[in-house]
C-alpha cells in the first residue's frame, strides 16, 4: 500500500488522551512547525513510546480535508533503539486485502482458494476480515467448506529468554477473545480457520502471547491452537513510501 505522499519525518513530543499526538518538523520553508495530529491507534503502544515522554523521530502524513479538525495522522514512530514501528491500526486489514488481490496464492495454503472475500459476516453480532472459498458459489452455500480469517495489528515487543518476541495483546482485549472462540468454533465445524498477526516492527525474532497483560487470552489461543486455528504471525515493511505485507514468518513460541 504506497502513501499518497511520501511521509514527513519529524519529532514526537507527546501522545496524549489516546488519538492525539504533538509532533515538530521542518516545512518546505525550512520553519518549524508545531502541529497536533491523529493517533489511529488505541492500544497502549508499550515498547514504543516512551514513558516519561522522550524526544523521538516519527513518521507521519497531512491531510488538506476541511472537514477534519486534525491535520495530520501519526503513521510510524522510532524507538530509541532506532527501529521504525507502524502504529496504524488500519494498515494491516489493508496490506492483508491488497496482498490476496494481487496474488490469492500470496501464502502456500490459500492456494486452494480461487475466491475471497473482505468483511464477511458468520452471525448477526460477527464479522471475520475475510473468507476463502473454493468458488463464489460456494460463499452462499451452508455445506461448504470455507476458510476463514482474522487480522490482528501488532506492535508490542518484549524480551523473552534473552529474545527479542513479538507479542499479542498489549492490553486486556474481550474483542480478541470472542474472535478466538469464534475461530474456534469455526473449526470445530468442520471449516479452516486462520488468526494473521501483522508485526508492524522488524526487530524481533520469534512470536508469543502476551500472558502477563491478558491470561485469558493466551488460554484461548492454546486452545485454538490445540483445535486447529492457524496461526500466521507475519512481518510487515514499512518505509516513508509505502507499507507492505511480507512473507516473513516469525516461530511461535
Amino acid at each position: 500500500m504506497k502513501f499518497e505522499k511520501k511521509l514527513i519525518e519529524g519529532n514526537l513530543l507527546q501522545r496524549y488522551k489516546r488519538f492525539f499526538a504533538d509532533v515538530e518538523y521542518m516545512d518546505e520553508n525550512n520553519k518549524k512547525i508545531k502541529l497536533t495530529i491523529h493517533v489511529p491507534n488505541t492500544g497502549s503502544m508499550k515498547s514504543i513510546i516512551e514513558k516519561p515522554p522522550q524526544l523521538q523521530n516519527c513518521w507521519f502524513s497531512l491531510n488538506d480535508d476541511p472537514k477534519r479538525k486534525l491535520k495530520g495522522t501519526l503513521q510510524a514512530v522510532q524507538t530509541i533503539d532506532g527501529v521504525w514501528v507502524g502504529v496504524n491500526t488500519s494498515h494491516p486489514n489493508r496490506i492483508v486485502q491488497e496482498a490476496i488481490a494481487d496474488n490469492k496464492a500470496f501464502f502456500p495454503h490459500w492456494s486452494l482458494y480461487s475466491f475471497y472475500k473482505s468483511e464477511h459476516k458468520i452471525s448477526k453480532e460477527t464479522r471475520l476480515d475475510g473468507v476463502f472459498c473454493l468458488t463464489e458459489a460456494d460463499l452462499l452455500n451452508e455445506k461448504s467448506k470455507k476458510h476463514y480469517i482474522e487480522i490482528k495489528n501488532t506492535t508490542l515487543m518484549k524480551l523473552v529468554n534473552g529474545k527479542k518476541h513479538a507479542q499479542f495483546p498489549d492490553a486486556v482485549t474481550e474483542r480478541g477473545q470472542k474472535h478466538l472462540q469464534e475461530l474456534t468454533a469455526l473449526v470445530k465445524a468442520g471449516h479452516k480457520a486462520e488468526l494473521i498477526f501483522t508485526i508492524q516492527r522488524d526487530d524481533v525474532t520469534e512470536f508469543s502471547i502476551a500472558e502477563d497483560i491478558d491470561p485469558t487470552y493466551k488460554k484461548l489461543f492454546d486452545l485454538a491452537i490445540k483445535t486447529g486455528v492457524i496461526i500466521t504471525p507475519v512481518l510487515v515493511d514499512i518505509s516513508q513510501i509505502e507499507v507492505r505485507l511480507t512473507q516473513k514468518l516469525l516461530k511461535i513460541n
